[in-house]
């Protein structure tokens, strides 16, 4: 059975039961009540996102014994001992309510640039309709009392941020949908840009919508679920 310490956030109890109801709502499993939020959305951001090798299953031909003996070589895996190409970064959300991904790719991962995803996010809505956005406490999600753009635009767009407590990260349920994701677009591959990398990514998310009741997607997001 797993266990979590919850001295180093004295709001633990508080966020996490905040969470949770969220999701029940999402669920169907409670009725909001006037002014709670109809729509919930996970955020997290995946990455960064390199440009090297990824470890992984693939297809390939086969090798040993059953080769075809006038097939070349398969190719070695390359070595990346630089990487001049910099990193790209992944802000991803889950529609809890349509089992919906919805991912944006960016060069940077900062305030700026989680505000527009959110902004995009609401734009998927009308604006009498109450969303909430459950995030981790990474920096450029929070608002404090020197930097308050976030929490004032959530306040000016009916949207509600909820974060999940310290150290559980485990809360959000966007974590397992990038356990798919990398599991369906990045193992096995070396992609030679960001663009390919990128289009790779983007197909996978349209795949994924259409195919929600997959077998082996849920098979994979439930693994990661209980792990």
């Amino acid at each position: 059975m797993k266990t979590w310490k919850t001295s180093r956030d004295p709001d633990y109890a508080t966020k996490r039961a905040r969470v949770e109801h969220l999701y029940a709502i999402a669920d169907g499993e409670v009725i909001p009540e006037e002014g709670e939020p109809e729509v919930v959305f996970c955020i997290d951001e995946f990455g960064p996102l390199n440009l090297q090798p990824h470890p992984g299953q693939q297809w390939a031909e086969r090798g040993g014994r059953h080769k075809d003996p006038d097939r070349e070589p398969r190719p070695r895996r390359r070595a990346t001992y630089t990487r001049p190409h910099g990193v790209r970064h992944l802000f991803a959300a889950y529609d809890l309510g349509k089992g919906q991904l919805y991912g944006h790719i960016k060069m940077t991962k900062n305030r700026s640039k989680f505000l527009e995803f959110c902004r995009y996010l609401r734009s998927l809505h009308p604006m009498d309709v109450p969303i909430a956005i459950v995030a981790d406490n990474y920096s450029p999600h929070l608002t404090t009392k020197r930097c308050q753009p976030v929490g004032t635009w959530a306040e000016a767009n009916n949207v509600e941020i909820a974060y999940t407590p310290t150290n559980s990260s485990w809360l959000n349920r966007i974590e397992a949908q990038f356990t798919a994701l990398r599991y369906f677009a990045l193992d096995g591959t070396d992609h030679a840009s960001h663009k390919e990398q990128g289009s790779i990514i983007r197909w996978y998310i349209i795949w994924r919508n259409r195919h929600v009741a997959d077998e082996r997607l849920r098979e994979v997001v439930t693994r990661a679920n209980v792990a």
